[in-house]
């Protein structure tokens, strides 16, 4: 990479980074830039992943007053995502790389609806704000662990996908969900960075930079996210989520 490159992926590594706190999707800015400065799919794939993850660590961090109500069930979300997150590393480096590009857009576009209906669905199923918590049960587990494995594979979207599925499935507010959603998607790529460190090629310049600017995107991204009303949370989830399916139809 020349000094023009160099400067390209640490600004797409600052933007990523607050766009995966506030929503999820930064991989849709990193992963073409990577493409860009000639690096081919399958380094870009797990340079990037290995990039965004100190930029989720920022942004939970962030939301570290949020996640305090919510340790004890936090583990077993943990566990599903990070097995999640690496069985979709090791189908990553295993299967064809264009093995999941038919369901991904599907996913994006179910995740999508999810987030713009779920306090209709909510108010239907008499689960008001303030009420009675649910955990989601083994269902909630097992979606979070799919998200998992999509997440190790590619990533993009990961987050709009997991606000869908746990605000379907938990009486959670959105900034608490997000919260969560920032502890999830962050595991899953440590996990899936952890089996790319020790079995895949890592461009190792990319990382550095991403992981910088990430970092600082994070740390602005949840400062942002933590000020936006619910309802303008969810519009920013919905629209973020719709480019980035339009992104991936393409």
């Amino acid at each position: 990479m020349n000094e023009l490159e160099a400067l390209l992926v640490l600004l797409a590594g600052a933007a990523a980074g607050g766009i995966n706190v506030v929503v999820g999707s930064g991989t849709l800015i990193t992963f073409p830039v990577l493409l860009a400065v000639g690096y081919s799919p399958l380094v870009a794939n797990v340079s990037n992943t290995l990039g965004l993850v100190p930029g989720s660590v920022a942004g939970a961090f962030g939301y570290r007053e949020e996640l305090r109500h919510h340790r004890r069930r936090l583990a077993g979300f943990a566990c599903a995502s990070a097995a999640g997150g690496l069985v979709g590393a090791i189908l990553l480096l295993t299967l064809p790389a264009g093995a999941f590009e038919v369901i991904v857009p599907g996913l994006v576009a179910i995740a999508v609806l999810l987030v713009a209906v779920q306090p209709l669905i909510s108010r239907g199923l008499g689960d008001e704000p303030g009420s009675a918590r649910r955990h989601g049960g083994p269902l909630l587990l097992g979606l979070i662990f799919a998200t998992g494995v999509y997440g190790g594979y590619f990533g993009a979207a990961q987050g709009v996908i997991l606000i869908g599925v746990m605000g379907l499935l938990l009486s959670d507010g959105i900034q608490d969900i997000n919260a969560i959603k920032n502890v999830l998607s962050g595991l899953v790529n440590a996990v899936a960075a952890v089996v790319f460190v020790l079995v895949a090629d890592v461009a190792w310049g990319p990382v550095a930079l991403i992981a910088v600017g990430s970092m600082i995107g994070g740390t602005v991204g949840a400062r942002v996210a933590r000020r936006l009303p619910p309802t303008a949370l969810r519009g920013v989830v919905v629209v973020v989520g719709l480019v980035a399916l339009i992104l991936l139809l393409r």
